[in-house]
């Protein structure tokens, strides 16, 4: 009897999470990998690579362990009426492809309009550093960090745009170094307001012509 496809997929989403490997187990891991690719992981040169490559994976998905809503929840009240923009761009961020785990280089660029609240810049850089070091798209990360935003500081809009060259692109498939991919996510008076949207995208240095996805 063929089964129901909403009964696995119901099945699929009430699983449990999958146990977390040891270090141990994540090190035996590394080492298939090096004698797979065609090297002995017992030579001299490579026999604290298992080490060094969990070590180093600790810090490049390091936001797993992290709650973006906690970030952001400290927020201030007195800020004397302030509603105009607030803007924090060119937040550089490192992240990894979770199709080929390579790396993703980029910037992003974060701007609110606050509502009752604000919260300290460091915040939205930190939010990025959360998201992005995770295994991401670029386009997910875009809505989640806008999103989560939306929610917790409740502003009058949140307009979030992330540059990035992906190494998956640049130095394996279609090799096509200097690409860069945009995305963007306009919330609020960002999406519905368009003096606002261009006011944004003018203090990026986005252009504002055309009906694109930045228009």
């Amino acid at each position: 009897m063929t089964a129901n496809p909403l009964e696995l997929i119901n099945t699929e989403l009430s699983a449990d999470p999958p146990v977390r490997p040891s270090r141990i187990e994540a090190e035996a891991a590394v080492r298939t990998l090096i004698s797979w690719a065609g090297d002995d992981p017992r030579r001299e040169g490579l026999r604290d690579t298992p080490r060094r490559v969990v070590e180093a994976y600790g810090e490049f998905f390091a936001g797993y362990d992290a709650d973006p809503v906690d970030v952001l929840r400290r927020t201030f009240e007195e800020t004397d009426g302030y509603d105009e923009m607030v803007l924090l761009r060119d937040i550089r961020f490192e992240s990894h492809c979770e199709h080929h785990l390579a790396p993703i280089i980029g910037r992003a660029h974060i701007a609110y309009l606050p509502h009752h609240r604000v919260v300290g810049i460091s915040k939205l850089a930190r939010i990025v550093d959360i998201y992005a070091q995770r295994l991401q798209i670029q386009e997910k990360m875009t809505a989640q960090i806008a999103n989560t935003i939306n929610e917790i500081l409740e502003p009058q809009g949140v307009a979030v745009v992330i540059e990035a060259a992906h190494q998956c692109m640049t130095t394996r498939g279609v090799h096509k170094p200097g690409v860069v991919m945009t995305t963007s996510r306009m919330l609020g008076a960002f999406r519905e307001d368009q003096a606002t949207r261009r006011e944004f995208l003018a203090m990026i240095g986005r252009q504002t012509g055309g009906e694109g996805i930045l228009a």
